[in-house]
Parts: C-alpha cells; structure tokens; sequence
C-alpha cells in the first residue's frame, strides 16, 4: 500500500502552508507551463490521480468538464477537498494508486500531480490508466525530477564561498529514496526520466511533450524566490496519449 503520509498531522500541518496549499493552481508555478499541456475538456470525463485539496478538479468543470473523480489514498486531503466543493459532478473516493482499478475506456483525460513519485507499481499504474482512457485520451502530469529524487536526504550542498550545488548521486541505482520533508521517513521512489518514458510506452501510450520545468524570467521577476529552481529541474511534465 502507498504510504499514507499525508494523513500524518506533522506533515498535514506542513503541507498546508505552502503556497499551493493556501493559493491552489494559482500558487504552483509550473501550472500555466502544465496547463498549456492538457486537451479540451468541455464535455470530458476527468480522472485526478492524487487529487489534495482538489483544486484541479474544481477547475476542470469550470473549464466544462463533464464529471470529475478525484482520488486520494488521504483521508485529511479528501475531507479538506470535500469542504471546498459544492459539485454533484465532482466525486471524491479514497483509492491507494498502487492498487487502482478504474472502467475501461471510461475518461478521456488522467491527470495526475506530484503523485507519481510517490508509487512503487508505477508499471501497474501506467497499465490501469491506458485502459481506462478512451481512444484519443490524454494522460498529462508532473512529478519529482529524478535529479530531484536522486539523493537519499534532497538537500543543497553550500560551499564555503556560499555556492549552491544539487548532489547527483547514485541516479543509475532506481529504488526507494527516505526523505525528510515536514515528517521523518517520507518515501518516494527514484527512478530515471527514462524509465519514465519507456514505462508509458510500454503501456501504449505516445508522448506528446516533455518539460523538465523551470521557471520563466517573467515568474523570476514576481518571485525571486525561485532563483534556486533555475539550478535543476525539480519535477518534469510530460503529456502522453491513447492513440486512436
């Protein structure tokens, strides 16, 4: 079973105050990049894989989504997204991803974010959404780079002239990574960008596009803080598709 530490109170608490916590799609810089990737959605059927707080799932129906499911294996991420929605066409059920069954053929797009990292049967994962995916459908997500989930403790090394430089080790070896991020022992799972990819194609699925995403000089501007984001790519966005 996935981890459920998104249940864990430290880590709740800490979650909530980030920036895409408090501000949703507006609060995570890589959406407009992640945005310009996803399908026409009027009239769709939705799935959201690791939907939080479900802000994607709120915007989709505005976008003209027919019905959205959203699924978490939280049940502190589905309460929160339940308080925030007053949609009969939203539906939000607790599902572990690692063991997931979805109707075939039933949405045509699966969009999943800053989840995927998170999920050791990831071939399995990849099979259940193809199917479930109408001809033509689009699978768009975003997770942790692998630069990102390289190093068993993520953390910047600083020189003594006060440089700021991502450790890359072990990339080759894939396998479970223990981080430290607002709770000990958080797993994740490294794998290549490689693995990625051919995993998805395996499946069946074409690539569409692939952004190993950094900030734009206009979001530098706004948000200086995310000077450090220009160093290595700390997720990508990929855009895959069901041929038809």
């Amino acid at each position: 079973m996935t981890q459920n530490i998104y249940d864990d109170q430290a880590f709740f608490e800490g979650y909530a105050q980030l920036n895409r916590s408090v501000n949703g799609l507006d609060g995570a810089p890589e959406w407009p990049a992640l945005n310009a990737m996803l399908p026409d959605v009027q009239g769709a059927n939705v799935v959201d894989l690791g939907c939080g707080y479900g802000w994607f799932c709120r915007n989709v129906r505005e976008q003209g989504a027919a019905k959205v499911l959203g699924l978490d294996v939280s049940e502190k991420m589905l309460s929160k997204a339940r308080s925030m929605t007053s949609d009969p066409a939203i539906e939000y059920r607790r599902e572990d991803l690692e063991q997931l069954r979805l109707p075939a053929g039933a949405y045509s797009l699966a969009y999943s974010s800053l989840t995927l990292h998170y999920i050791q049967a990831l071939p399995e994962l990849f099979a259940t959404v193809f199917q479930s995916l109408l001809p033509g459908g689009h699978f768009v997500f975003s997770a942790e780079h692998p630069i990102f989930t390289t190093p068993s403790n993520p953390g910047w090394i600083i020189d003594k002239e006060g440089n700021k430089t991502w450790p890359v080790n072990g990339y080759q070896q894939e396998g479970k990574r223990i981080t430290h991020w607002f709770a000990e022992g958080v797993i994740k799972q490294h794998r290549k960008l490689a693995t990625y990819i051919n995993l998805l194609i395996a499946a069946g699925f074409v690539i569409n596009h692939l952004d190993e995403w950094g900030p734009s000089a206009e979001q530098l501007a706004a948000m200086p803080a995310l000077s450090e984001e220009t160093e290595r790519p700390m997720m990508f966005l990929l855009s895959a598709q069901k041929p038809l």
